[in-house]
């Protein structure tokens, strides 16, 4: 399918345009193809066809890409700017974004797949961070302790500073484009640090365009430079000398090698990792609410979703009823393009992960597991497979262990309250937590047991620019997002001076 046939399938013109274009790198104000000249193919998922290429970086434009972002921040304009400026310009920033809702929307859904409506959250969530770091830009303040570092004949003025880290490595995931983008890229922008982003080489449109907007609301060229390629880009970003920090969002595997890379220069790293994550029905539960918030759990964008609720622990007495219930919504769900507005469920990202969920599955069976629905690849184009359920399954199964990253659950009953805890933390994950019950008391007692780093309470993956996000165990290092997020892009300088007598 031609570029020209793609864009017939979109309502924006933005994004047709945005398509025909030759992509190159986005370094400074300027468009550079990478230094070897090498591109790469970006496909839909849903139609397997090829929508664009793009330039891939090496090495050599790393270097290029930190250079600009090191003269970018020693020249002081972005981070000497005042804070009410910094803020007024990550607003316009985030008007932009709405203003450009539809292409960035379209481009998000031909480039990953998701549904429209998991996009369209995606954008407004993503402005709505941007809003909230702008706020914390006049939060970078330290403290004055000079009445308790003075005393017995000596005098002190002490203070302690807040300083940005400086430049830093944001690499981004390819199944939420948009949003992981900008859980990293607004506090370090408010944190007055300049940035160089390498998306995932399956999606990297988006964090294209949002570079240019960057550029459109008023930031200084080099602030956020965007440079795509492969793992060996992103490798060569980690261990970069002149990269003081690296926010790394992937798979646990990866992470580990990116802490081992960064720990040669004690770079600061956040890790933001896998997950398997255990969603809990007790039989009080309300199961209007219950039954559709454990499907969504792990059915949302196909499954693909570092904190999806892919292990389901159900009451006994409830066990069938929720099963059926959760198998049932399945079925219900729209499979197809995500561009068509009535589809619930969309591609996995590539033919890769599509033999990777497959091939799950058909362990899962030959493990003695039981299919209650589900299943099976969806013929025709595009990588898509069916929302399926799981039973039968021990807590040793592989398919019960690891994080497969597509739209597939295993139901396992329990019978009371410290078996599900034992359950739910034998992994060694440790991102998200759902409990669906209507006891107060048991909700509290769970949430305060579980080794997880979000839990949620009769919902299930809500998240809000003030709330830390991140995980236990394998599943992370630090904190995106609230306080500790917007700390992270800081460094704390304690300073003293000592006085004379009066």
């Amino acid at each position: 399918m031609s570029t020209r046939a793609v864009g017939s399938l979109l309502q924006s013109s933005a994004a047709r345009r945005f398509l025909e274009r030759e992509h190159g790198l986005l370094v400074g104000d300027v468009r550079p193809g990478s230094i070897t000249g090498e591109r790469f193919e970006t496909r839909n998922p849903a139609t397997g066809q090829v929508i664009a290429t793009v330039a891939k970086a090496g090495s050599q434009d790393i270097d290029r890409a930190v250079g600009v972002a090191r003269v970018a921040f020693e020249s002081n304009e972005w981070r000497g700017m005042s804070a009410a400026a910094r803020a007024r310009l990550l607003l316009r920033y985030a008007d932009l974004l709405e203003q450009n809702m539809e292409e960035l929307v379209e481009l998000e859904v031909l480039d990953n797949g998701m549904p429209k409506g998991f996009a369209q959250w995606g954008v407004s969530a993503s402005a709505a961070w941007l809003r909230h770091f702008a706020g914390m830009t006049s939060r970078v303040i330290g403290q004055n302790t000079s009445a308790v570092t003075s005393g017995d004949g000596a005098r002190f003025h002490s203070y302690s500073a807040l300083e940005p880290v400086g430049v830093v490595g944001l690499v981004i995931p390819w199944n939420g484009p948009i949003a992981t983008f900008m859980i990293k890229v607004a506090p370090a922008l408010a944190a007055g640090c300049t940035c160089i982003v390498k998306p995932a080489e399956d999606t990297p449109l988006t964090a294209l365009r949002l570079g240019e907007l960057v550029l459109e609301a008023g930031l200084p060229p080099g602030v956020l430079n965007v440079v795509t390629g492969f793992g060996d880009a992103g490798a060569a970003l980690v261990a970069h000398p002149g990269v003081d920090k690296i926010s790394f969002t992937g798979s646990t595997a990866t992470g580990k090698h990116v802490l081992k890379s960064a720990a040669d220069s004690i770079k600061r790293v956040t890790l933001e990792l896998g997950g398997k994550s255990p969603c809990v029905v007790f039989d009080d539960a309300d199961m209007d609410r219950a039954i559709p918030g454990a499907a969504m759990a792990i059915f949302a964008n196909s499954g693909q979703v570092c904190f999806a609720g892919s292990r389901l622990y159900v009451q006994r007495r409830s066990f069938d009823r929720v099963v059926e219930g959760v198998a049932n919504f399945a079925k219900s769900l729209k499979v197809g393009s995500g561009l068509d507005a009535e589809n619930q469920i969309g591609p996995l990202i590539s033919g890769k992960q599509l033999k990777r969920v497959a091939d799950y599955i058909a362990l899962g069976e030959h493990e003695g597991g039981k299919v209650v629905t589900g299943g099976r690849s969806v013929s025709g184009d595009g990588f898509f497979i069916e929302p399926t359920v799981f039973t039968n399954l021990t807590a040793g199964a592989r398919m019960a262990r690891e994080e497969i990253f597509g739209p597939v659950v295993v139901a396992t009953p329990f019978d009371d309250f410290d078996e599900v805890v034992a359950l739910a933390n034998d992994t060694n994950y440790g991102l998200g937590a759902g409990i669906f019950t209507s006891s107060l008391d048991k909700a509290h007692t769970l949430a305060s047991r579980l080794r997880a780093g979000n839990v949620w309470i009769n919902c299930y993956g809500v998240t809000h620019p003030s709330m830390p996000f991140g995980g236990y165990k394998e599943s992370g290092i630090g904190r995106e997002m609230g306080d500790e997020g917007f700390k992270a892009f800081l460094e704390s300088k304690a300073v003293y001076v000592a006085l004379g007598n009066p």
